[in-house]
């Protein structure tokens, strides 16, 4: 009688990134940009894109609601993944944006959002453990293939501990 060996395989290790593009992708409006986390970069900006053909108005350009909706979600998507990495939980809303159109993008979109000059992550996690809620501001961009930016925002958002 032989012995066959079991290979054990085990699951794969906890993604973050694809994490976070699940949870976008579970609400409806972000599914039908077809938006993709497109990475993390080592100095702490967060990448998401979408497709223009899922996101193109009526001139053949991005779509501004869709310009709008991707900076906003990366600064969220930011924001999410520093709070799974500190093990904190909590909720992320947009509090207030301000949003410039620079120029129109004939391209697929990418947005790149990171945190706002002046800011501190140390300091947004320690308020947020010590009063269960704080505030963070973000700015995110998405470039023009040529060089050059299409549009831009600086958010703030507040985040409010799961209790």
């Amino acid at each position: 009688m032989s012995t066959a060996a079991v290979l054990h395989v085990p699951p794969p290790a906890h993604d973050p990134l694809r994490a976070l593009e699940d949870e976008l992708l579970a609400m409806p409006p972000v599914a039908a940009m077809a938006l993709r986390v497109a990475g993390l970069d080592d100095d702490g900006r967060l990448r998401l894109r979408a497709p223009l053909s899922a996101n193109v108005n009526d001139k053949g350009c991005a779509f501004g609601g869709s310009l709008t909706s991707l900076l906003t979600l990366a600064g969220w998507g930011l924001i999410s993944l520093r709070l799974a990495e500190a093990g904190l939980e909590a909720d992320v809303f947009v509090a207030d944006s301000e949003i410039r159109y620079r120029a129109p993008l004939y391209g697929d979109l990418e947005a790149v959002a990171e945190l706002a000059e002046g800011e501190s992550w140390d300091t947004f996690l320690a308020v947020l453990r010590n009063r269960g809620r704080a505030r963070l501001a973000v700015l995110a961009t998405v470039p023009l293939p040529e060089g050059g930016v299409a549009t831009e925002s600086r958010s703030r958002y507040a985040a409010i501990l799961k209790r």
